[in-house]
């Protein structure tokens, strides 16, 4: 027996079995779980989730502010076309046209690409996806934005030949989207359950892959759900328990233990308060014998707010964003602080920018309009090529800085030394390089001819460089 324990303990030792603690077992790995499928655990979670993070971010005031925290991230006043065509006329044609096409995107009427794009964001981070149907009548193309339980979640079987449906997409034997199966009208404003087919061309599904071969989105508060909960119940108590404390004022004493210690020997009022009640500088007088004493209520202690604070910024740190821009609490924070919190915000915003809602949102949705406005012939021949037309660069919105001062120094400083050129500074804050360039040389044109000269250096600058 003891030779058995001295080769299981060297073979243990040689293949490194014990090498990785979280591989380990015993009482202290006796609680957590384990998942042995994030794909199936999605499918299976992804419902209850969504509904419990709708429920908090319209009732939780750090559920609300961490969405609208990542949508202004994200989208803030919208992500721009900017036609990379190599025709300067063309794309001059293209942004035009596109820029009042926005204007008329939304199938419902209530907003433009760019509110469409803000609703696409809040939906991803609160439902883990957004579904918009893409639809085109005489006025051109069409977005309808849809409710994420629109696509019918109970339909997965097999088709044959290894085609299938998983969770209401459809896929072909080579694994490829080809329909979504979506119910026509919204869940609770309709009573037609019946899914129809629609095509993959003309839906827009927009979700965080998290895993490869994921079918459907999950909540991004699915790490903080919890937490949010509990955070909640523990405000909830601690304001109950000031409620509670505030309730009572004092009591009146009497030593002999017979007068009640109301006006008049009468007993107390439903409300229990005394009779005439209590006013700034009211004076009351207390029978022979008597005694007041004031009750002493309890107050939410430091560890109670540090408890809170902490909480909070596991929260935050679970949804991704700054504890400062969820809470407002700019109490602990300085400039170099809050300055590297910001970088690490906006590098994670700017791969969610390019990698999901460029690719599943705004590039399709280009590709689509290049076609359908060159069918009606707005923007090129019948049978012409139209790839050199999609070609598009999306230009993200301008990121305001702690010290704007340091950050444009630091751009000019940049481009002098030809680490950056003016297209990649121009673009980072939003706008347009030839735009820009154009509306310069108007201005300049324009000052010229009406005999003004802003060039002359203000009196203090001449000082200085003297």
């Amino acid at each position: 027996m003891s030779l058995l324990r001295t080769i299981r303990r060297t073979m243990s030792r040689l293949t490194g079995v014990r090498s990785y603690d979280g591989r380990a077992g015993g009482r202290r790995w006796a609680g957590p779980r384990e998942m042995a499928n994030q794909n199936s655990a999605a499918l299976a979670a992804r419902g209850t989730l969504a509904r419990r993070a709708r429920y908090l971010t319209a009732n939780n005031a750090l559920a609300a502010a961490g969405t609208e925290a990542w949508v202004s991230a994200l989208v803030g006043t919208g992500i721009k076309a900017q036609s990379a065509h190599p025709d300067p006329n063309v794309r001059t044609l293209i942004n035009a046209s596109f820029e009042a096409w926005t204007d008329r995107s939304d199938a419902d009427g209530l907003t433009d690409f760019y509110g469409l794009q803000a609703l696409v964001a809040r939906r991803m981070i609160i439902d883990g996806e957004a579904v918009a149907l893409m639809s085109v009548d005489q006025g051109g193309l069409r977005i309808r934005l849809l409710d994420p339980e629109q696509l019918d979640g109970s339909m997965t079987r097999e088709l044959g030949g290894g085609a299938r449906i998983i969770a209401g997409v459809e896929f072909d034997a080579a694994g490829r989207r080809i329909a979504y199966h979506l119910f026509k009208e919204r869940p609770g404003l309709g009573t037609s359950l019946q899914p129809i087919r629609v095509d993959s061309a003309d839906v827009l599904h927009v979700f965080r892959v998290e895993a490869p071969g994921q079918v459907r989105g999950i909540s991004w508060f699915a790490p903080v759900l919890l937490r949010l909960n509990e955070h909640d119940q523990a405000i909830d108590a601690q304001l109950v328990r000031q409620k509670l404390s505030a309730m009572l004022a004092g009591f009146i004493v009497d030593p002999e233990g017979q007068a009640s210690g109301f006006a008049n020997g009468e007993q107390p009022s439903i409300s229990g308060l005394l009779e005439g009640g209590l006013e700034p500088g009211t004076l009351k007088v207390l029978n022979a014998g008597q005694d007041i004493r004031f009750s002493d209520p309890a107050t939410i202690g430091a560890e109670a707010i540090d408890f809170l604070k902490v909480t909070s910024r596991e929260i935050a740190s679970g949804l991704g964003v700054p504890y400062e821009a969820m809470t407002g609490d700019l109490s602990s924070v300085n400039y170099s602080s809050i300055r590297a919190g910001l970088v690490e915000f906006r590098r994670k915003a700017e791969a969610l920018q390019h990698g999901t809602l460029a690719f599943q949102l705004l590039r399709p949705t280009f590709r689509r309009w290049i076609t359908v406005e060159s069918l009606a012939g707005r923007l090129a021949a019948p049978g012409s090529d139209l790839e050199p037309l999609m070609a598009v660069r999306w230009i993200t919105p301008k990121q305001a800085w702690v010290d704007p001062l340091k950050d444009s120094q630091a751009e000019v400083t940049a481009i002098a030394a030809g680490l950056m050129s003016r297209r990649e500074a121009i673009a980072s804050r939003g706008y347009d390089i030839e735009q820009v360039d154009a509306e310069i040389a108007a201005d300049a044109a324009r000052a010229k001819s009406l005999g003004l000269d802003f060039t002359a250096k203000p009196a203090s600058q001449k000082e200085q460089e003297a």
